[in-house]
């Protein structure tokens, strides 16, 4: 009886200890590589867990508004080619609940931006369109301001 309690407390105590360890979250870097694989493995319930909750938002009103899936959205908006081969990264930034790591797309880097929600790393693909239309429009204005200059009244 005395061995069974002893085996029960030994048993509990390590159970505690397991628990009380804090599990650190996915890098934004393995977060990415993770969302990679799902790409192209087409899983996309993986690559739905890893967008944040407003990219999921942004992208339910875009499936509503197309009268197609989230799914079929999810699988169109990703952010490397299903048949990229390789993945260059570089520059990854952790800044409180914001991080960022540079993608090469093509010839170029890609900024791609990350938020915490409930302890993990998820791709903010609201905010990499936000960023995307934010530059078109100041693109826009400065040629509006050149144009305007350059205009004879």
């Amino acid at each position: 009886m005395r061995f069974i309690l002893i085996f029960l407390a030994m048993l509990s105590l390590i159970f505690c200890a397991s628990c009380s360890r804090e599990k650190k979250p996915a890098t934004p870097l393995e977060t990415f590589q993770t969302y990679a694989k799902a790409i192209k493995q087409k899983d996309t319930t993986t690559m739905k867990l890893l967008l944040s909750s407003e990219s999921i938002k942004m992208q339910e009103q875009e499936a509503k508004a197309r009268g197609v899936t989230l799914d079929d959205v999810v699988k169109g908006q990703t952010l490397i080619a299903e048949d990229q081969r390789t993945l260059e990264f570089r520059n990854e930034k952790i800044e409180g609940e914001t991080a960022s790591l540079e993608v090469k797309r093509g010839a170029g880097w890609e900024t791609v931006p990350f938020v915490l929600e409930d302890s993990v790393w998820k791709l903010d693909t609201k905010g990499y369109a936000d960023r995307f239309v934010e530059g078109i429009q100041q693109d826009t204005q400065k040629f509006d301001e050149q144009y305007n200059k350059d205009r004879i009244p």
